[in-house]
């Protein structure tokens, strides 16, 4: 049971069928749930779907401590946006045969690992999925022109803190630590993210606790 709306699952499949390979973005702000869908979906297809997180792009705790960026990690500044484009860009021309090694971001570690994703050429879905998407600033406005459509995940807003806190308490900050970084780190991001929504060709409505889903197209 994968928790995913028919509508979903039926309009990846007609993907698959067509026999060519697509490239799937997944948007949402902090805490939406991007990962859980993702995985949801890349499940649901087996072998056929892989999972591409834009977050293995994010910069070294080392870079962002000498960028003054630290207290920022997160931002779509603190990421390497030419990096993830061109990666894509390779995903989208990757010869029959070959693999591409992408990275994976560890919040163990709180540290991108290099190499840690294989992507082969046989799979025909690959699902990326994060936060900057959509932005058109930057060298972010280079993200959009490789996916072939992006999907926004509207989550309830309380429901998205709530579940950002908990994952910020699990990984070691205190209630008040946790709740200042939302405040003044994650909400701001959420609210540009949010501004870009308007961008998105697809909206699901996510609650991966409850499994409840719909989907509609843009307007």
């Amino acid at each position: 049971m994968t928790g995913l709306p028919p509508e979903c699952l039926e309009r990846a499949a007609r993907w698959l069928a067509a026999g060519e390979r697509k490239v799937l973005g997944i948007v949402a702000p902090p805490g939406a749930g991007k990962s859980s869908f993702a995985q949801a979906l890349a499940t649901a297809f087996a072998s056929a779907a892989q999972v591409l997180p834009m977050d293995g792009f994010h910069l070294a705790n080392t870079e962002l401590a000498r960028l003054g960026r630290a207290g920022r990690k997160g931002a779509p500044d603190t990421f390497d946006a030419a990096g993830y484009v061109h990666l894509l860009q390779r995903v989208r021309a990757q010869a029959d045969g070959a693999t591409i090694y992408a990275p994976d971001y560890r919040r163990e570690l709180e540290e991108a690992v290099a190499g840690a994703i294989a992507i082969e050429a046989h799979t025909p879905l690959i699902l990326t999925e994060g936060n900057y998407l959509l932005l058109e600033d930057g060298g972010w406005a280079g993200v959009r022109g490789v996916l072939d459509e992006v999907w926004y995940l509207d989550v309830d807003d309380t429901v998205r803190r709530e579940r950002l806190l908990a994952r910020h308490m699990r990984f070691g900050r205190s209630r008040e630590q946790a709740l200042a970084w939302m405040a003044h780190t994650d909400e701001p991001n959420a609210l540009r993210i949010a501004e870009s929504r308007h961008l998105a060709d697809v909206f699901v409505a996510w609650d991966e606790d409850q499994s409840l889903t719909g989907l509609s197209a843009a307007s």
